[in-house]
């Protein structure tokens, strides 16, 4: 059986992992040329729309979707909030980007309209919509509304932030396996850090973008699989799965995505945890 080619993904096979009715990617990114980018020169993606995420959905199986806001449309959610309304609130959530200057009523209309989350995506600096010093304030703020903050860090960042993030209140959620480089992987001090907190029972992590750190590259980024089954033996019912769809931080050439689909296989060789990190979890942290 052949899929539908998919905007921003190589490869047009199904995966040879069926997916579980309810199964949820929890990390994608839209961009709606509607809207307009406020820095157009970060990461923008083309041909990433709602209608362009349907078919990787029908090619994966997935129902479920977590759309989180692209930093090319800084602070302005509305192409977020879109793409949930879009795609049904009964089966999406969102993941927003705000300043501290955002109002409690703004606060509340993005509540209403899907979002659980704040994102403070601060991997690169340099390029960076927000700053470390907005995450406590407005975790405080949002917890009110039962909101996660989510994170983006490289694992250093991890490790120099440990003390504000454990402060924290609420739940926090960790990008990308946490950025754990190679060659140290599962030896890097941020997991450490990382498991502390999911053992005080306010973090979780998403399985996703196994090729951001990887030394060994596509397509099964086997360098990566050490860090996910460590996550996963860790604390499988806290762990999630997103397929970063469109892959902004992949240019020049995008990954297989039913190929990303079946590393699940790999990684979680349990079907009752598979089904776990597909459907229950994502259900219990955003709310589905």
């Amino acid at each position: 059986m052949i899929a539908v080619p998919v905007p921003n993904s190589s490869g047009t096979s199904i995966p040879r992992y069926k997916a579980p009715a309810d199964a949820c990617d929890s990390h994608v990114h839209i961009y709606d040329p509607r809207f307009k980018m406020k820095w157009p020169n970060l990461r923008a993606v083309t041909d990433a729309s709602v209608a362009q995420y349907r078919l990787l959905q029908k090619r994966n199986g997935t129902s479920r979707a977590v759309i989180v806001q692209p930093a090319a449309y800084g602070t302005d959610n509305q192409v977020t909030l879109d793409a949930i309304a879009q795609l049904g609130i009964a089966a999406t959530r969102g993941v927003a980007v705000v300043h501290p200057s955002v109002t409690d009523t703004e606060l509340v209309a993005m509540d209403k309209g899907g979002i659980r989350g704040l994102r403070f995506s601060l991997h690169e600096p340099r390029t960076a919509v927000t700053s470390a010093d907005m995450i406590e304030p407005l975790a405080h703020r949002v917890h009110r509304l039962g909101w996660h903050v989510q994170l983006h860090l490289r694992a250093e960042q991890i490790v120099e932030m440990a003390s504000l993030i454990e402060g924290l209140p609420g739940t926090v959620v960790f990008d990308h396996m946490a950025r754990l480089p190679q060659p140290e992987g599962t030896r890097h001090g941020a997991l450490r850090v990382v498991k502390r907190l999911i053992d005080k029972g306010n973090a979780w992590v998403k399985l996703s973008g196994p090729y951001l750190d990887t030394k060994i590259g596509p397509p099964r980024y086997a360098d990566i699989k050490p860090i996910a089954r460590a996550l996963i033996e860790h604390a499988p019912e806290r762990c999630v799965w997103g397929s970063d769809w469109p892959h902004p931080t992949e240019p020049h050439s995008k990954p297989d995505d039913a190929v990303l689909f079946d590393l699940f296989q790999e990684w979680i060789v349990e079907e009752v945890t598979r089904l776990r990190v597909l459907v229950s979890n994502p259900a219990a942290l955003y709310g589905f």
